[in-house]
């Protein structure tokens, strides 16, 4: 018997949890729980972490799960990581549901660099008007570079106080339209975006609004993760699943 884990969080997570919903696939969404009101979904759904990697082989063990599909978000690596390890040593079979990188087209200004920290390192001396689209981990880094001014978007309001002294944040889900994406860069006469390379088309309005303002983006590339196999489509995992 196939008994399927779909580790979420992503919009290609939620397309596979209702393919999998309607073949009748016997198949558990678990949520890491970031967010305080994560989008339902058409599965039974778990909350929270494992515990690492001992604790995710004591799930699948206990819930004997045959096969994991890791559709979370491109730049959840120690996840991702923890997935590989935990699936090799429990023998489950493992695939990752991952959309593909972003990549410059014509009029794009796209700075790439490697992490978190060559993007601080990437802002320019003076100061600017930074949009930090990279959601509401890791901003700490940030507080490097005070003279700046932050704009983030966030989906929850933040419980504690936010790291950046100069900073605003907009509370809202996408996806987004890219005339709301340019109507948010006018209003806060941002210079500069700093995105992450999630890919997918949720996300992707802002770096229409860019190339149409001639805004320059940081682009932060993928962390890297051990090699897994690696599907771009619904029905290429529900092939692998055997539905």
């Amino acid at each position: 018997m196939t008994r399927i884990l779909v580790l979420g969080g992503t919009a290609e997570a939620s397309r596979l949890a209702r393919a999998l919903a309607d073949a009748g696939a016997d198949a558990v969404f678990s949520y890491a729980g970031r967010t305080q009101a994560p989008v339902a979904q058409p599965l039974p759904t778990r909350v929270g972490g494992f515990g690492g990697v001992e604790g995710l082989i004591a799930y699948l063990r206990a819930e004997r799960i045959t096969h994991v599909v890791d559709a979370t978000h491109p730049f959840a690596a120690q996840m991702s990581a923890n997935a590989v390890a935990a699936c090799g040593r429990a023998g489950v079979a493992l695939a990752a549901f991952e959309r593909a990188p972003w990549q410059p087209g014509p009029g794009d200004r796209w700075t790439r660099v490697a992490d978190l920290g060559a993007a601080v390192a990437a802002l320019p001396d003076a100061p600017a008007r930074v949009f930090l689209a990279i959601g509401r981990q890791n901003l700490d880094v940030f507080a490097a570079r005070p003279g700046h001014f932050y704009l983030l978007r966030l989906v929850d309001e933040p419980q504690a106080p936010l790291p950046l002294p100069d900073c605003a944040a907009v509370i809202a889900r996408g996806p987004f339209s890219v005339e709301q994406d340019t109507d948010l860069l006018r209003q806060h006469r941002i210079d500069l975006i700093v995105a992450k390379n999630s890919g997918g088309r949720g996300a992707e309005a802002k770096l229409a609004a860019a190339r149409a303002l001639g805004l320059p983006v940081v682009m932060i590339d993928r962390p890297a993760v051990p090699d897994r196999l690696v599907l771009g489509h619904v029905d290429e995992v529900m092939r692998w699943l055997g539905h």
